[in-house]
């Protein structure tokens, strides 16, 4: 495996295109537009040699057509005909190689915000699009609150070092909600304040670490007694299932 960084290139308002990159060479996970990806590459003199997409939603895919005709190259995205653009279709358990990086990357289905959605882990890292967000994760567009939570449940299982590279950068907005679901949480104090300072100097707040959403993400700690009962609160009944809370503080989170 060669020596690479990871690299965010800002898009639209919110979003991040994770680069991975050495010295001469890119690729790209989840380029929702190229202009910023054909900007760096041509900055920085890199070559591009993959594009890798984890889930259909235009703000992650739109950019493809654009870099293929800059440079035609492998694109690894999930079994899904709603992106045109994939030529490697992948399914849960499949492995790929990086091309050019070799580093070996897992495929992992991680459905609740698409019902197609996947995600790549290997080399301490994990590329996870909308399912999972820095103390938070993603609308239920086509998933199921169930799908959700098992979705999150198997992230969890990762190694607690694994870098977690998100699609957006909500990490404050995250946070002011998982304080109301988990008041007693006195790690999202500490987060917040690293959090703001690296906003207040226009840095990201990513990447997370698996072990940080253990402790800070409400929706997985749908089991711990403050976000159960917070999630009662808002429910207006008890709830004693982790997937109904999940489905409760995920509803909750929609009209914060």
């Amino acid at each position: 495996m060669r020596p690479f960084e990871v690299v965010p290139l800002r898009a639209f308002a919110d979003n991040y295109i994770w680069t991975v990159r050495d010295s001469g060479h890119a690729a790209v996970v989840d380029p929702g537009d190229a202009r910023p990806v054909l900007d760096y590459l041509r900055a920085e003199k890199l070559e591009l040699v993959a594009i890798l997409n984890t889930h259909h939603h235009a703000d992650h895919v739109g950019g493809n057509a654009d870099l293929l005709r800059h440079r035609p190259v492998p694109v690894f995205g999930p079994c899904d005909e709603r992106i045109g653009e994939v030529t490697h279709r992948l399914r849960d358990g499949e492995r790929m190689t990086l091309p050019h990086f070799g580093a070996g990357l897992e495929v992992m289905e991680i459905p609740g915000h698409t019902r197609t959605h996947i995600a790549f882990h290997g080399a301490g890292m994990l590329f996870c699009g909308d399912t999972l967000f820095a103390a938070g994760c993603g609308r239920l567009f086509e998933g199921t609150p169930q799908q959700m939570y098992e979705s999150l449940s198997r992230l969890m299982r990762l190694p607690d070092t694994t870098r977690v590279y998100c699609g957006h950068e909500y990490t404050l907005s995250n946070i002011r909600f998982a304080q109301a679901a988990d008041p007693g949480n006195a790690a999202l104090h500490e987060l917040e304040a690293k959090a703001k300072q690296l906003r207040d100097r226009n840095l990201p707040t990513l990447p997370s670490t698996i072990a940080q959403e253990k402790a800070t993400n409400p929706f997985v700690r749908c089991a711990e007694p403050g976000v159960m009962a917070s999630a009662s609160r808002y429910a207006g009944r008890r709830l004693t299932d982790p997937i109904g809370v999940l489905a409760a503080i995920r509803e909750w989170k929609n009209h914060f």
